[in-house]
């Protein structure tokens, strides 16, 4: 209330106390609703996140249990058609000597391949007198055959037609790697054409990866880009099994996986980024001086280190050590791929002055601007790059 009537009335210190207070319960009211409101969320996060880590558990479970199963029947399992001859020397089966069985089961054959799942049924089923199999028929099975397991001890032998048949294809297919789209569609349909012969060497099948993710590149439609990085990351997870110090086989393994993460859901694509980590890693140790290699570990580092707070809240809760790279780790990578191949990409240089321009070195962000628009653009990766570089500018 005025202390006094007329025009010389001043307000009260007490009202604009009762102001003041009014004031500040309306704004702790606000802040009280609010932390209500957070506390609702992040409840509904925990939840979210436990329901996450079991989802997880589950499909590790199940993956491991089907790779298990697979494992198992991929170990030459052969078409079980039949030869209608008893002399017939197919790549499947090899005829006996013994009278030949007309009814379902197989007891007038045994596999061409020593080590498939049906081995112990024939064997209960054979009688005596039955020839062995010969050397020369298992040789034949399993360089005809188009799905070689990670079982073989060693790598096949390839007579010297068939070897430099092969140099002079993997040269092939690396020119077409090179050239337009036309030219890798080709190059993916000549390593297909040439599967059967050469599906047990180390070099062909990286290459044959590698043509997977180049029609991956190629193609819009979304199925069809999956199933090829599904199919070029099978064709490798074999021969990862057979030839662990590949550097190409876990370069182009940790490429697709990458690939195929694009399709899963959240906790799988976090899982797939330790696995690129893991396999590049393995790539860089195998072959250091590749500066595709370290592109690609500069790239994973600059991913990382720009991970939003909900993002790293979620990988902390899922796994015990969540991954760790900072600005200044992707930088080093990027840097270095110039230091063994200058002018390596115009995308690379593009990442080097976002890198600066991240750590506040506005100097030679500009700089490694300017230098990578020296560079033309030859992929769709530097067509992006370009237009970065361009709102960079402005």
């Amino acid at each position: 209330l005025p202390v006094g009537a007329g025009d010389g009335a001043v307000p009260s210190p007490l009202l604009r106390q009762d102001d003041e207070q009014l004031e500040l319960l309306e704004r702790l009211d606000f802040v009280v609703r609010n932390i209500v409101e957070l506390r609702k969320e992040v409840e509904e996060l925990r939840n979210s996140l436990q329901h996450l880590a079991v989802e997880i558990v589950g499909e590790v479970r199940t993956h491991l249990e089907e790779t298990q199963r697979m494992t198992r029947r991929k170990k030459f399992a052969f078409s079980r058609d039949r030869s209608d001859s008893t002399g017939s020397s197919s790549i499947y089966f090899t005829a006996t000597s013994g009278n030949t069985n007309t009814d379902d089961s197989e007891g007038g054959y045994t596999t061409a391949n020593a080590e498939s799942d049906y081995d112990r049924e024939s064997e209960r089923e054979s009688e005596e007198g039955e020839d062995d199999l010969s050397c020369d028929t298992v040789r034949t099975v399993r360089r005809d055959s188009l799905d070689l397991g990670p079982e073989d001890e060693s790598p096949l032998l390839l007579d010297s037609s068939l070897e430099e048949g092969l140099g002079q294809l993997l040269e092939q297919a690396d020119r077409l790697h090179s050239g337009d789209e036309q030219d890798k569609r080709e190059g993916f349909q000549l390593l297909l054409n040439n599967k059967l012969a050469y599906a047990g060497q180390q070099e062909f099948l990286w290459r044959l990866a590698r043509a997977h993710s180049d029609m991956w590149e190629l193609t819009e439609d979304a199925d069809e880009r999956r199933s090829y990085a599904t199919e070029g990351k099978e064709e490798l997870e074999l021969a990862l099994q057979k030839w662990d110090q590949s550097a190409e086989c876990h370069q182009w393994f940790a490429i697709l996986c990458g690939l195929v993460s694009e399709y899963e859901s959240i906790p799988k694509r976090i899982q797939a980024g330790y696995v690129f980590k893991e396999h590049i890693d393995k790539a860089i140790a195998l072959k250091p001086q590749d500066p595709q290699l370290y592109y690609l570990l500069g790239r994973w580092c600059y991913q990382v280190a720009h991970l939003g707070w909900l993002e790293k809240r979620t990988v902390s809760a899922l796994f015990d050590a969540p991954p760790t790279a900072t600005v200044e780790d992707a930088l080093q990578n990027f840097l270095r791929v110039e230091e063994l191949s200058p002018g390596f990409s115009k995308a690379g240089r593009v990442y080097i002055a976002k890198c600066y321009r991240d750590l506040g070195n506005t100097s030679a962000a500009v700089l490694w601007m300017d230098l990578a628009s020296e560079l033309p653009g030859n992929t769709k990766e530097d067509a992006e790059s370009e237009r970065e570089l361009e709102e960079m500018r402005s």
